[in-house]
């Protein structure tokens, strides 16, 4: 009884936040809010962009093609998110809102230039530079949020971050049923280029943490790259590159077939393709709001039961749901509703990347935080570019999606075996 009334006191006596510690965090929210959005408007225009740039490639528009240069185009994508890791080190060394800002400013030019794209070509490179800006974002808002806000309020700010990305998904899903589907896939990414607005705001009105004023204050300037490599935190770095990696291919296996798996079953249900690209928008809505749920679930369960035992259970309810809507629902004869039923429950247990916003940042003192963070994410991506390509490849052979995708519920039975060699960091307060 005393524990939920200390509980209760404690939340009743949250330090205040200042003027620039709420537009800091509302700066980086939107911008992750609009990066998940662009990361989502690729898998949500991917058929129509292709069937008319393969053409003018010289390919034919056939099913197989669409589905080949899309995991190639994906891939490719998730290749400059991995070489996003240049962003750590620059924002260690120059500052976390100027570096936040560049990301913003990188993914949505090149994001709102694919509008323009004449042939596969073109819309690869675009895609590829919007996704060294993109890779950034999250890595220096999340190090932003953990390093600007007070001590006692700090968890909760990386669950309520995280649900930005989830939060772009939903945009993504409306501004498909009502742009998209009236003005086609150029609307689509030309609403990308949005964020340049969010950038120069950050720019103008944020102020940079003072925990990373004081690390610069006191540092003699090494190489983080090496530091985070280096006997200190060498293991926490592999074990973390390990756990998001898993992640990264959890997410991107049923988020970028999501859309595709959605239209197949509404079209079998013998909906029109219109009302099946508007179900697809509607699922993806779904899966979106289920997702921030879970990632504001997230931060009270890592405080109450730690978060090695959290990440296990988010990992649990991954491969369960992946397994249940991709390798059974999406077979059954009637599967659409089914199938979006095990979305819902897939999506919640994939807020276990608010996770990574609270636990990473706890693990490395802030002369290396950023570089560690965006390293960390940037490995997962390079695998998860290697494997969204086999992934393609696989259904491109097997003529169907749901068992390759489905398949990548063995990752997160792996990641339950990795977790135990993590640090628990739970009662630690963030290190200077």
């Amino acid at each position: 009884m005393n524990s939920l009334t200390d509980r209760a006191t404690a939340a009743r006596h949250r330090t205040p936040l200042n003027r620039s510690q709420i537009a800091g965090f509302w700066g980086a929210w939107a911008g992750w809010t609009l990066d998940g959005m662009d990361s989502f408007i690729y898998a949500l225009v991917l058929t129509p962009a292709l069937t008319e740039l393969l053409p003018n490639s010289g390919y034919a528009a056939t099913p197989a093609n669409v589905g080949l240069a899309g995991s190639i185009l994906f891939a490719l994508f998730l290749v400059g998110w991995g070489l996003s890791f240049i962003w750590g080190p620059l924002a260690d060394r120059f500052g976390r809102t100027k570096v936040l800002a560049g990301t913003i400013f990188t993914f949505a030019i090149f994001t709102g230039l694919s509008a323009t794209a004449h042939n596969v070509w073109e819309l690869g490179i675009y895609r590829f530079i919007a996704g060294v800006g993109i890779g950034g974002e999250w890595a220096l808002a999340g190090t932003y949020v953990a390093e600007a806000w007070p001590e006692d309020r700090r968890k909760m700010g990386a669950g309520y971050l995280q649900t930005g990305y989830y939060a772009g998904f939903f945009l993504a899903a409306a501004l498909n049923y009502t742009i998209g589907v009236h003005y086609g896939w150029r609307a689509m990414f030309l609403t990308g280029a949005v964020p340049v607005v969010c950038a120069i705001l950050i720019l103008l009105q944020v102020k940079e943490p003072e925990k990373w004023k004081k690390a610069e204050a006191r540092t003699v300037h090494s190489k983080p790259l090496r530091e985070i490599l280096g006997p200190a935190y060498r293991r926490r770095t592999w074990v973390m590159c390990a756990l998001l990696t898993i992640a990264i291919i959890g997410l991107w296996a049923g988020a970028v077939y999501e859309p595709s798996a959605v239209i197949q079953l509404a079209t079998k249900a013998g909906m029109a393709k219109p009302e099946a690209i508007k179900m697809a928008s509607i699922a993806t809505g779904l899966l979106s709001i289920a997702t921030i749920i879970g990632c504001l679930c997230l931060p009270p369960l890592a405080e109450r039961i730690g978060r090695k035992k959290t990440l296990a259970v988010y990992f649990a309810g991954m491969a369960v749901s992946i397994v249940g809507a991709f390798g059974w629902a999406f077979y059954l004869p009637n599967g659409l509703a089914p199938f979006i039923a095990w979305l819902v429950v897939l999506g919640f247990f994939g807020g276990n990347f608010a996770l990574f916003s609270l636990w990473l940042p706890e693990q490395f003192e802030t002369r290396v935080r950023a570089t560690a963070f965006a390293f960390c994410t940037s490995f997962g991506r390079f695998v998860g570019a290697g494997v969204n390509f086999l992934l393609g490849a696989a259904v491109l052979n097997m003529h169907t999606l749901g068992v390759p995708v489905a398949i990548t519920a063995v990752a997160f039975v792996i990641g339950l075996f990795i977790i135990p060699f993590a640090p628990e960091t739970r009662g630690d307060v963030l290190p200077q």
